[in-house]
């Protein structure tokens, strides 16, 4: 493959967008494009945790156990883990515009049947339809702010983009039990679906192709070893949890060694495709300077956030007392914090690249799970709420930085590829952040139960010691931020496009 000149527009950017960056200003309608987008993928990444907080409503309106609700969430993951690997190739293949439309139309398909779904199993059914557009917004929107934002700027942009990954999934329950408690299950989707509607329309006639398209065809053996991989593995450690409170029909190392080694065949399959550029996910990404520290240090917070998602509010309610909208309402101000704070952060990483920043914001992080592991039944809402902040803070410093720098290095042409590995493996540290606190925490409260102790106080016995792992592991998400440099971008070839 030929390399590309500096002189050629980077991705197949127009020359009004070369005009941009040399004038440092983004312009109006590229605004427009980016604000649309972060939008749009909030909405549907907040969707993403609204089910557990509505879970108990929806079981005694279908007359369903547990065991059966939860597939409201378990089956979103699955879709989105199988389809998140598609989207590299997806995006270069039908460009922006078609790809937003597609994604955003699923999405609100699925929210209208999932309004309206008389049954149970076509509630789940409209769950696969809403994850499947959501799996394609987020990889779409960090390779729109990659491919029409100038380097040097593109900290704070993606101090943005970080209120999506980070801030959405945590307000998903805060504002699900707002809606459950006034008005029912139901208007969870009620309210999303006009939001979504008004953001396709406009989407319609504002987003625009800013990347070159590609005529690569799609590796159906790919496609199916992708899902079995990612599919297995997250299916695996989602009932890892729930295995240590009743055991399984099947045990779930069997969908993770098996989702093990279909990844093993991915990899392989992957390594070939790309030397004539047809991979379904091009693993030359990991070859990108600062790509691996990087998407590293994120995975490790991205299993601290899902585990603090899932842990803080069983504590917070199953051992304080607390309702869920109260539950959901200490959690609010360290979420909105994180929000408040991606825009700074980022223009913080565009004068000092991510190390000063992500050190003390994974030691923030650690410290938050040591004063977690401190909670009992009669710990103050104050002290929950300020580890909770201290959480955000430590978080808002680490997720802009590994973006920008784990996306800043890679070429162009890549920029699909990173931004669907990342948002991959941010579903399966989701996955293995939840089932690591729920398995601690329900094995550490049998064996409080065991020796008499109340419900409570199992169940802050528990969250201690899932809290406490958390902590040490952050200690090595310590050590990988000690390896990040800002990545200098790149508008040609690379080796690690090689």
């Amino acid at each position: 493959m030929s390399a590309r000149t500096t002189e050629a527009p980077p991705g197949g950017a127009s020359h009004d967008d070369v005009s941009a960056r040399d004038t440092d200003k983004l312009s109006r309608e590229h605004l427009g494009v980016i604000a649309l987008l972060m939008v749009s993928a909030f909405i549907v990444i907040l969707n993403e945790t609204t089910m557990g907080v509505a879970l108990p409503a929806v079981m005694d309106e279908f007359d369903i156990e547990a065991s059966a609700g939860q597939w409201l969430t378990t089956a979103f993951l699955l879709t989105m883990a199988v389809v998140i690997p598609t989207t590299g190739w997806l995006l270069q293949r039908v460009g922006t515009r078609n790809a937003f439309v597609l994604g955003m139309s699923l999405f609100t398909l699925g929210t209208l049947l999932a309004g309206l779904a008389p049954v149970f199993g076509l509630l789940v059914a409209a769950r696969v339809v809403q994850a499947s557009g959501t799996a394609v917004m987020l990889p779409l929107l960090m390779t729109t702010v990659m491919t029409i934002v100038p380097p040097h700027h593109r900290g704070r942009v993606m101090g943005n983009v970080s209120l999506v990954i980070a801030v959405a999934p945590a307000l998903g329950p805060t504002m699900s039990g707002a809606v459950v408690n006034a008005l029912g299950w139901r208007e969870v989707f009620w309210v999303m679906l006009p939001i979504a509607l008004l953001g396709l329309g406009i989407g319609l006639f504002l987003v625009r192709d800013v990347a070159e398209r590609s005529r690569k065809h799609l590796d159906a053996l790919s496609v199916v070893l992708a899902g079995l991989a990612f599919g297995g593995l997250v299916y695996g450690l989602s009932a890892l949890g729930e295995a240590a409170r009743h055991a399984p029909p099947v045990s779930p190392a069997v969908p993770i060694v098996g989702g093990l080694a279909f990844l093993g065949l991915f990899v392989w399959r992957q390594l070939r495709l790309q030397r004539t550029d047809d991979a379904l996910l091009d693993l030359r990404v990991f070859r990108a300077p600062g790509f691996p520290a990087g998407l590293s240090v994120l995975v490790v917070a991205m299993i601290a956030m899902f585990g603090m998602i899932i842990g803080l509010p069983l504590v917070l309610q199953e051992a304080i007392g607390l309702a869920p909208l109260a539950s959901g309402l200490v959690m609010l101000p360290g979420g909105l914090l994180m929000g408040l704070l991606g825009p700074v952060v980022g223009r913080l990483y565009d004068r000092v690249g991510p190390r000063p920043l992500v050190l003390p914001g994974v030691s923030a992080v650690g410290i938050a799970m040591v004063l977690f592991a401190t909670l009992t039944p009669s710990s103050p809402i104050w002290w929950v709420m300020a580890g909770h902040i201290v959480l955000s803070l430590g978080l808002a410093c680490v997720f802009t930085p590994t973006l920008t720098s784990a996306l800043g290095g890679l070429p162009p042409r890549l920029y699909s590829h990173g931004s669907a590995t990342i948002t991959t493996l941010q579903q399966l540290a989701g996955a293995a952040g939840t089932a690591m606190f729920v398995a601690l925490l329900t094995l550490r409260s049998v064996a409080l139960l065991d020796d008499g102790a109340t419900e409570a106080v199992a169940t802050a016995g528990g969250a201690r010691l899932s809290f406490g792992v958390a902590a040490v592991v952050m200690i090595g998400a310590v050590l990988l931020a000690t390896r990040l440099r800002k990545a200098e971008a790149t508008t040609s070839e690379t080796p690690a496009a090689h």
